[in-house]
């Protein structure tokens, strides 16, 4: 870190280094060298007696684990883990399951045992998992029984809605089973999946470390503040937010439905008085509509006092339409990756809040640089470039495929986003556009890499190129182009068809345009460019 005079005080920019840092208080974090696991440092902060209130809430039961109830169930799962299962220091657990009460404990008492958590989207082919599992290498499964049969073949699985696994929870704790685990900060805690920048999945290696630095800013948490989880467990940023209310003691209601139910929401919120809610824009964009069509579904959002948003970009005018509906909410956006233990970089407060179009300043820890992509050279302030950062967040790697981690991280720690970016003179953070070609889908990552090759193996088709197009709903809808064989008579449904037979929903395919010619530059590369811009045209002259 450089002296206090060469940063700027509002921006963090530094002149010398050409470094953006952040002007936010650190947060303390133990030294790197001491054994500690992540969650014994969450359970440190918990005041002794332990609060009588819920940790856990589920939106469409009302059922609650209270803090005694949830550290109880952590300990007698960590215990049988050991005993039962055998599992130990090292060994990664695949985890298949919708969000549930028994989610987040399945998480601590595996974390606290030394074993490395890797969740897994339970919609998806077991095509898709078998791949995932071959990046991870698991060695034991826990999955809902509606999942278990996508499981690999030979990996052994707990049934997480089974009566074995009820017995689990409710049998012996031992505390010294988890006091007694040597676990340092640098250990792999979980494995998540991410696309990268480009390509298909990649397991990203999340440390104790990184996920310590997840914790909210230092001070005391208003003691009736009530967090409402909307996001799916295994994606990062729902399985971040599963984490960090333990450490400041605050109850999270879990959002337990199959799919997001604005008026379900809304009135869980009314009902379990939920101060904070944590939702992808999407989700944002259906609480807007309805209550544009029916203002009464407003009076739910009484206790409402803050909405988080994060996983895809928000648009100024989704918030400025949000805003007039719901006056006395607080709109905050984040950014980060899987890659950087969600985010590092927020808004806080109504004043950051009111920068719209920003995802806000960077976090404690942070540093950043805005890279000239063609160049390679730090630029200042207020011009856009590609975002690199570090700071203890930054994962470990990928599992089994150091040539992909070189490509992202480089010797000093600087990760390369893939994001174009500038950082204005007041420090606010604004994604512009994207180097990468990743499509997001209602959150979701969709490598257009994975659905060319697969578009590939049909018999009909010689050539695909597959793009985002721009959605108000989704985001961003895959889309492709296809090079028939000759003297093939493929057609649009028959191949949407064959694609979604084979994939997850939000990888499919929404539109093909049959075209002679794949556009490409000199070295081969797909001009997605071009073509996005062909399926705007194509798309609109349909309208």
């Amino acid at each position: 870190m450089p002296s206090a005079a060469a940063v700027d005080p509002l921006s963090g920019y530094c002149a010398v280094t050409r470094t953006f840092h952040s002007l936010r208080a650190p947060i303390p974090l133990p030294p790197p060298a001491q054994p500690l696991s992540f969650p014994a440092f969450a359970f440190s902060f918990l005041p002794s007696p332990l609060p009588s209130h819920a940790a856990f809430l589920d939106a469409a039961t009302g059922e609650a684990v209270p803090f005694p109830a949830f550290l109880g169930q952590v300990r007698a799962l960590a215990t049988a883990l050991r005993a039962h299962l055998h599992i130990s220091r090292g060994d990664v657990a695949f985890i298949l399951a919708p969000p549930s009460l028994h989610v987040p404990v399945l998480y601590f008492a595996l974390m606290a045992v030394g074993a490395v958590i890797s969740p897994a989207n339970p919609a998806l082919t077991a095509g898709e998992l078998a791949h995932l599992a071959a990046l991870s290498k698991p060695s034991v499964a826990f999955a809902v029984s509606s999942a278990a049969s996508k499981l690999p073949p030979g990996l052994s699985a707990v049934l997480l809605d089974s009566p074995r696994f009820s017995s689990f929870l409710h049998g012996p704790g031992d505390a010294s089973v988890m006091d007694a685990a040597v676990i340092y900060q640098s250990e792999p805690a979980a494995i998540l999946y991410s696309s990268g920048t480009t390509g298909s999945a990649k397991a990203v290696v999340l440390t104790h470390r990184n996920l310590m630095t997840t914790r909210a800013m230092p001070g005391p948490a208003p003691p009736d503040e009530v967090v409402m989880l909307t996001v799916p467990l295994f994606h990062v940023y729902g399985f971040v937010f599963c984490l960090r209310p333990v450490m400041a003691a605050q109850t999270l209601v879990l959002h337990t439905a199959r799919r997001f139910d604005t008026r379900g929401v809304l009135a869980a919120v009314g009902r379990f008085r939920v101060t904070r809610l944590a939702l992808a824009p999407p989700s944002l964009l259906a609480i807007v509509r309805t209550a544009e069509d029916d203002e009464s579904v407003t009076a739910s959002a009484a206790t409402l006092q803050v909405v988080l948003c994060g996983g895809a970009a928000l648009s100024p005018g989704l918030i400025r339409r949000f805003s007039h509906k719901f006056p006395h909410i607080c709109v905050l956006q984040g950014y980060g990756l899987t890659e950087t233990t969600a985010g590092f970089c927020r808004s806080i407060g109504v004043e950051e809040s009111r920068r719209i179009g920003s995802v806000g300043r960077l976090s404690p820890g942070a540093e950043a640089k805005i890279i000239d992509p063609g160049t390679g050279d730090a630029l200042p302030p207020g011009v856009p470039g590609e975002l690199w950062v570090r700071g203890p967040f930054v994962m470990e790697g990928y599992r089994g495929d150091k040539e992909s981690t070189s490509e992202i991280l480089d010797s000093e720690g600087w990760l390369r986003t893939g994001d174009v970016c500038l950082i204005d003179k007041d420090g606010f953070l604004f994604v512009v556009d994207r180097l990468k070609e990743i499509i997001k889908y209602n959150g979701y990552q969709v490598a257009p890499a994975e659905l060319e090759d697969l578009l590939q193996t049909h018999p009909g088709i010689d050539e695909a190129a597959v793009v985002g197009y721009a959605d108000d709903q989704a985001g961003e809808l895959p889309v492709a182009f296809v090079v028939q064989h000759s003297g093939s008579k493929v057609h649009e449904a028959q191949i949407k068809d064959f694609v979604a037979k084979q994939v997850v929903h939000y990888k499919r395919i929404h539109r093909v345009f049959l075209v002679d010619s794949i556009p490409k530059n000199a070295a081969g590369k797909i001009l997605r460019k071009d073509l996005a811009k062909l399926a705007l045209h194509r798309i609109n002259a349909k309208l």
